[in-house]
């Protein structure tokens, strides 16, 4: 059951492969940052808006605000810098779940995430901003993930980019070239659809953390964590095997 996935983490790549651990992150990063919006009222992959927010309530005085934002932010380029680190230790250790090992940390603080449930309700001020800087590393850690894998060709959360590059293809895609003078305007139509497809995915996922948040609490984020897993199971029971055998 293992084979058809064992290629998404591996260190051989292709643009398909890419393509498809791109699409599963992004279901997944959908997933975390809609259920995380209905557990702690607040988005965890839009960066943007929180420096933003840093800076107004900077000015309006919220000064326990603007340095939550500040949290925010720094424990999502945490996660990044996490995800260099532990890529970059098992490619030097010749580990084939060099590239699975960010998502394993995920996936353990997913379901730390999902712990977190019982007690936000009885410590709300202590708990609630703890939550919002993990699901923030864990945004900043999977976003690395694709980014590094595949060359920064793909980003999972980062949707105002990926929008953004899906408008420029699909203005070229419509574009009226009426002017034989000049050369005419083309998209690519491989670029569009991993645009189209990626976004695609992040809005499933959305859907899907919404939906299973809104009906099962805290406990959806175990097949988040479980599909995680599935992804890098196989290269890692590989790498144990190997290990235990030198």
């Amino acid at each position: 059951m293992f084979e058809p996935i064992r290629g998404f983490t591996s260190l051989q790549r292709t643009p398909q492969t890419d393509l498809k651990l791109g699409s599963v992150l992004a279901f997944v990063a959908g997933a975390a940052n809609a259920g995380g919006f209905l557990a702690v009222g607040q988005y965890t992959s839009h960066m943007t808006g929180i420096l933003s927010s840093v800076a107004d309530n900077l000015v309006l005085g919220q000064l326990a605000l603007a340095v939550g934002g500040v949290g925010a932010v720094l424990a999502f380029l945490l996660g990044a810098m996490c995800t260099a680190w532990l890529v970059n230790w098992g490619l030097r250790h010749e580990l084939r779940s060099a590239y699975g090992l960010p998502l394993m940390l995920e996936a353990s603080l997913l379901l730390v995430f999902g712990l977190f449930g019982a007690a936000i309700s009885l410590l709300t001020a202590v708990f609630l901003p703890l939550t919002v800087v993990l699901l923030c590393f864990i945004m900043g850690l999977q976003n690395a993930v694709i980014t590094k894998i595949s060359g920064a060709r793909i980003r999972t959360t980062h949707v105002t980019g990926l929008m953004t590059d899906l408008g420029i293809e699909l203005g070229k895609l419509l574009y009226p070239n009426r002017d034989d003078r000049h050369a005419p305007v083309r998209a690519d139509r491989a670029r569009l659809r991993v645009h189209a497809q990626l976004v695609g995915a992040f809005f499933v996922g959305g859907l899907a953390g919404a939906l299973g948040f809104n009906y099962l609490g805290y406990i959806s984020t175990v097949p988040l964590a479980a599909i995680l897993l599935l992804l890098v199971l196989r290269p890692a029971l590989d790498d144990w095997q190997r290990l235990r055998g030198a």
